[in-house]
């Protein structure tokens, strides 16, 4: 299957695209299937277990709420976090879900089955959908993978669509699964990393097309930023954590009010953690690629619309084509990190979470900062090569510590990571393939504990309350 930039940049809600959008996604995808098998008015109960790292940190990313909500036929992408609450609120009240909005059955959050410590062959986010009819003969069955970022694919491992059609490889004129493979098309067809990706996605959008959605993304994480800002009170979850995005939004337009050049890293922070508290918050969210590094292409994003050369005097389309050419570069790379490894912090830590957004906004800010593609590579790879072996022990389960700060954190190192690539040549001793292979094969290796199961590290070691 060939990876859009549109399937890596997808609109959800928080907290988490594997263990909140991704089980979403794939319990409305049953309700279809179940609708399609044409047994739909037959269904009297219903089945559903939730294993590995589903299982074991469900509470504190909303999966089983997730699942509620996609059974009863919402879509991560479409559903509004005024639309999260009122459902949630009935569904609390009446014990009643709306099984694809027109079966009632007698079924809540405490009758979805856990098991933490059984992991299915393929991932360790494996779900299981069950329907029944009356006597209690099984209609229909289902085992869905959440292998990250949002993506489902089945038992057999077919991938769920997401935002369009599934496209072979062999349908896009530019394939590339390697950096090696992305750099020979920029040196074959004399164009950027951006130019690549935009060849391959006019194969299922115009032009214009591409250009808007990838504007319509922006757009979505501008409000997510700014909706933060509005938030008050301490981030849910029973972990008491404040919201810092507000008051320091406060603070920076006061003691920064001409947007001086000095405080560029103190607005990228803002922005990085502003991103992830309306994550944690479970409000509308990009996953970027996943929502638990949902902030750091929007932060490192904002530095290149506002601190890039020229840009203090830069027209609104000027911006525009930088963030369609920024997102375009990073998709590029995305695409590198699902094809040759994971962005699934169940499966490779947190390595693969935030390494892979801050690797991908590297080479995003490379390009537009007018780094050659061999530069632009180099960036990709310093950034991810001081990200390598970074756990997933969120506290509680909560997508709050250490992840909201490590956004910020990574944001920085996405910066400085182009800045460095840029002042070489694009010639460099590590390639960005062989430190991907290494993110894959340190995932492998790491402890399970380390691995969003909240069984290690911060997430044993620090008391909740």
């Amino acid at each position: 299957m060939t990876i859009s930039v549109f399937d890596l940049f997808s609109v959800g809600i928080g907290p988490s695209s594997s263990h909140t959008v991704g089980p979403m996604r794939a319990a409305s995808v049953f309700v279809d299937d179940v609708r399609d098998a044409g047994v739909l008015d037959a269904v009297a109960a219903l089945d559903v277990d939730l294993y590995g790292s589903l299982a074991a940190t469900g509470r504190g990313h909303g999966t089983m709420t997730a699942v509620l909500l996609g059974l009863e036929g919402y879509r991560p992408e479409e559903i509004l976090p005024e639309e999260v609450e009122e459902r949630l609120g009935a569904l609390a009240a009446t014990g009643t879900l709306r099984f694809g909005r027109g079966v009632s059955l007698r079924f809540a959050v405490d009758d979805i089955a856990l098991h933490p410590l059984t992991v299915l062959e393929r991932h360790t986010n494996g779900m299981r959908f069950a329907v029944r009819d009356a006597v209690g003969e099984v209609l229909h069955e289902a085992v869905f993978y959440s292998v990250g970022g949002g993506f489902v694919v089945r038992e057999d491992g077919t991938p769920v669509a997401r935002t369009g059609p599934v496209v072979p490889d062999a349908a896009v004129p530019l394939p590339f699964r390697t950096a090696a493979e992305l750099l020979g098309h920029c040196r074959a067809e004399g164009v950027p990393f951006s130019g690549v990706m935009l060849r391959n996605e006019l194969v299922t959008r115009s032009e214009d097309e591409v250009r808007s959605g990838l504007l319509h993304i922006r757009d979505v994480m501008e409000a997510c930023k700014n909706s933060s800002l509005e938030r008050t009170g301490p981030l849910p979850g029973g972990l008491d954590v404040r919201r810092r995005a507000p008051a320091w939004h406060t603070r920076l337009r006061a003691e920064d009010p001409d947007r001086d050049p000095k405080f560029w890293q103190e607005w990228v922070n803002l922005v990085a953690l502003a991103v992830n508290e309306e994550n944690a918050s479970g409000g509308r969210v990009v996953t970027a690629p996943t929502n638990g590094a949902a902030g750091i292409i929007p932060a490192v994003m904002f530095y290149a619309t506002h601190y890039g050369p020229g840009m203090d005097a830069a027209t609104p389309e000027q911006r525009d084509e930088v963030v369609v050419r920024f997102l375009l570069a990073a998709g590029a790379v995305g695409v590198l990190y699902k094809e040759q490894a994971s962005i699934s912090g169940a499966e490779v830590g947190c390595q693969g979470e935030v390494g892979s957004a801050s690797s991908m906004a590297a080479a995003g800010l490379a390009e537009v900062l007018g780094g050659t593609p061999e530069q632009v590579e180099n960036a990709a790879e310093i950034a991810m090569e001081h990200n390598l072996g970074l756990t997933c022990d969120p506290i509680g389960g909560l997508v709050q510590i250490p992840c909201i700060e490590r956004n910020a954190i990574a944001a920085a190192k996405a910066i400085n990571a182009a800045k460095m690539a840029l002042w070489g040549d694009g010639t460099h001793r590590v390639s960005l393939d062989e430190v991907i292979v290494t993110m894959r094969e340190t995932g492998r290796d790491m402890s399970s504990k380390y691995k969003e199961t909240a069984l290690g590290g911060l997430a044993v070691n620090v008391v909740e309350c």
